[in-house]
């Protein structure tokens, strides 16, 4: 074999042995829970789209969605966006994530968090499955923070979180962690959530009332129970009170806590 045979064969060779090079993200959301996920640990670069939601008034990084396309978590409108990888925490289609595995795409599921312990395997799972492992610890790192910074902030004082739909949470969920991190003793002894009768509450007012959501309805984000609201309300001026919007409430991510923080701060 000559010598210009020989170098061509090693040419080749050497292309067959190299390993091919990893396709670029493209990281698409299903709803505004993932958004947050996408956009504080993915470069702009790679994301593909995410929902419709990502600007409201309640999305916690609304600042950093601005100018990104935004789409409906149907399985058309995200194979438009020919993403690699598909982030969610909620989706109505029940389908969809095996549809998208069928297609070739990662499909990240953003699980249900009861505490901090739950919040810091989500960080860690979105991360790894976006391949940004140093940008979840740090979240997680700012995350801890913020709780040790609230950490006893109340000294056990009783509390009841209520939100505008009439309803609190007891043991066993993210809203019992929030308001134990910041040194609340939660008042709903009764575990997941659970309606609380306007009239109870009048009757054998809490402490304390957290009011949830209640923010995002005097800026006409929520419309439901506007009586209702008003009335707690006029309750609230009866004993401290803490409101907490829909921001930092309504995914189980890291800014769960700021609103121990929030809560902690508001005692101090």
């Amino acid at each position: 074999m000559s010598l210009a045979a020989r170098l061509a064969a090693l040419a080749i060779a050497a292309l067959a042995a190299a390993p091919a090079a990893a396709q670029p993200l493209r990281i698409a959301s299903t709803d505004q829970c993932a958004d947050q996920y996408i956009l504080a640990l993915a470069p702009r670069s790679e994301i593909a789209s995410l929902s419709t939601r990502a600007t409201n008034p309640d999305s916690y990084l609304r600042a950093r969605a601005a100018g990104l396309p935004q789409r409906r978590a149907t399985l058309e409108a995200l194979l438009a966006e020919r993403p690699t990888t598909v982030v969610s925490y909620w989706t109505p289609e029940v389908r969809l994530p095996d549809a998208l595995r069928a297609r070739g795409v990662a499909f990240v599921q953003i699980d249900e968090a009861r505490d901090f312990g739950g919040v810091r395997a989500n960080i860690r799972k979105v991360a790894h499955a976006l391949d940004r492992d140093a940008a979840g610890e740090a979240l997680i790192a700012g995350m801890n923070g913020k709780l040790a910074a609230a950490r006893g902030g109340w000294g056990g004082a009783p509390a009841l979180y209520y939100t505008t739909g009439g309803f609190t949470a007891g043991p066993g969920t993210l809203i019992d962690s929030i308001l134990r991190a910041a040194g609340l003793s939660n008042e709903a002894r009764r575990s997941g959530y659970g309606a609380v009768p306007l009239e109870a509450l009048v009757l054998n007012p809490p402490a304390a009332l957290v009011l949830g959501f209640f923010a995002d309805l005097a800026q006409g984000r929520q419309h439901w129970g506007v009586g209702r609201a008003e009335r707690v309300e006029t309750l609230s001026r009866r004993q401290p009170i803490a409101s907490l919007p829909g921001s930092m409430l309504g995914c189980p991510a890291w800014f769960a806590a700021d609103a121990s923080l929030a809560l902690a701060q508001a005692k101090r």
